[in-house]
């Protein structure tokens, strides 16, 4: 597991692919404080000991997937407000909806491009920043 030193904005990334895990760090490092997690179990001890802003997720992992920790996390209340974008290279329709039935907030699919990733990571943040401002 990795995690970056900078103070900011806390992002986790679920991925079990060494490729994909450097070229998210790559992309994001510079822009968020990031951890990354190898697998489901790494992600639910990183969720219970750091303060998480994001969470990137696979969906094809072994073992539990990223469905059925999306959907794990919805319902648990600490968690339920949480940001979770589905990054995964299962691009049919039907896996969107399934990732939003889990619980994602977005979905993205690989390959993506920077920049829509950032902003997307953005959107979310600021989204997430302004309804907590109005509480």
């Amino acid at each position: 597991m990795y995690t970056s030193t900078k103070p900011q904005t806390t992002i986790l990334a679920v991925d079990d692919s060494i490729p994909m895990q450097k070229l998210i760090k790559k992309i994001l490092e510079k822009h968020y404080h990031l951890i990354v997690a190898n697998n489901i179990i790494e992600a639910l001890t990183v969720l219970h000991q750091e303060s998480i802003d994001l969470m990137l997720l696979d969906i094809s992992m072994p073992g539990i997937d990223g469905l059925e920790l999306c959907r794990l996390l919805r319902g648990l209340p600490y968690f339920n407000h949480l940001p979770i974008v589905m990054l995964t290279a299962r691009d049919q329709i039907q896996d969107q909806v399934k990732g939003r039935l889990s619980g994602a907030t977005d979905y993205l699919t690989k390959p993506f491009c920077e920049d829509k990733l950032i902003h997307t990571i953005d959107q979310l943040l600021n989204g997430r920043l302004s309804l907590q401002s109005t509480r």
